[in-house]
């Protein structure tokens, strides 16, 4: 018993170091915490015109990520894919999950990058095909190695 509380006393002396040096490090790191999320609302009122209030809603932590993601993605027009074929995928995208707020950010941004009615409609057309197969392969069980074969696959 002697040695189960030795043991036991051991792993409550750890358990306090590990807490006391997780707040020591949160603490530490707090002051680059609040610098990196204040530079990104920053540059996120410069590169938008105005800091939506959605984006004060998200977790202070995620925000810098989450803010670095859209930029080097969505926004950035140095990506293999063009801005306006961005829009109507994420477009079609939101059209099935779905998302009124990103159908209508989605619309404006592709009609902003070129984008004719024709193209958007075709976008969420394209997309409801997609879905409309996608429930008729996986509700009948189709075997997926035999559609492949079937497909032009090996």
């Amino acid at each position: 018993m002697s040695a189960y509380r030795t043991l036991s006393s051991t792993h409550s002396s750890i358990r306090r170091f590990l807490l006391a040096a997780t707040c020591v490090l949160t603490l530490a790191a707090a002051p680059s915490y609040a610098d990196e999320y204040d530079a990104t609302v920053k540059d996120i009122q410069s590169t938008m015109g105005g800091v939506p209030g959605f984006v004060k809603q998200f977790p202070k932590a995620g925000l810098p990520g989450a803010w670095a993601e859209v930029k080097a993605i969505q926004l950035s027009d140095k990506t293999a894919l063009p801005p306006k074929v961005k829009s109507l995928i994420s477009l079609a995208v939101a059209a099935q999950i779905p998302c009124n707020y990103c159908i209508w950010s989605d619309t404006q941004d592709a009609k902003r990058a070129g984008a004719t009615d024709e193209e958007i409609q075709e976008a969420v057309a394209v997309s409801a095909l997609t879905r409309h197969w996608s429930t008729i392969f996986n509700g009948m069980q189709v075997d997926f190695d035999t559609f492949r074969k079937e497909m032009g696959g090996q």
